[in-house]
């Protein structure tokens, strides 16, 4: 991948794709770090008029399989989900879908909270690289790239999003 789509535009393209999910019983979810800029960001453009939409944060960390090899995040924050998580219709929203393992660790902090209805994953891009048997039901965009390559959403100081590529050795 030679030039990297603009982050900002798919973004506008996610917005769409979740907007015809949103129902009274719909929470948003974000995973932290990138998730949870998406799902801020999210909110006012697709809330319904008038109606703060149910939504929260989580740090899925501890939860993680493999924990002890990657650690924690220089940033952690712990998990924030001020609602009630018993029957809502989940969208969890992550920025960069790889192995499924993250994605994982959020489903089951989420079943710490309760049962949900139903979870929907959408991401950002889909980079490929799947280990488990989860996939995103909502992507603004969809990539191969190679174990050594690394995709990251960030972020600029007024909060507009771009995209990196790294090369590990």
């Amino acid at each position: 991948m030679k030039n990297l789509p603009d982050a900002e535009v798919l973004f506008e393209q996610l917005a769409e794709k979740i907007k015809p999910l949103i129902t009274s019983q719909t929470a948003l979810v974000g995973i932290h770090s990138g998730g949870a800029w998406l799902m801020e960001r999210l909110l006012p453009l697709i809330s319904p008029a008038g109606n703060a939409l149910a939504n929260g944060i989580l740090d899925v960390s501890f939860y993680r399989d493999d924990y002890s090899q990657r650690g924690l995040h220089t940033e952690t924050r712990p998990s924030h989900i001020p609602f009630e998580v018993e029957g809502r219709h989940i969208i969890l929203i992550d920025d960069v879908f790889y192995t499924g393992r993250t994605i994982r660790a959020a489903m089951n902090e989420l079943f710490d909270y309760g049962r949900p209805a139903s979870i929907s994953l959408a991401v950002l891009v889909n980079r490929g690289g799947r280990e488990l048997p989860i996939t995103p039901q909502i992507s603004a965009y969809e990539t191969t790239l190679t174990p050594d390559q690394n995709l990251q959403l960030l972020r600029h100081a007024d909060g507009h999003f771009y995209l990196t590529l790294e090369e590990n050795s």
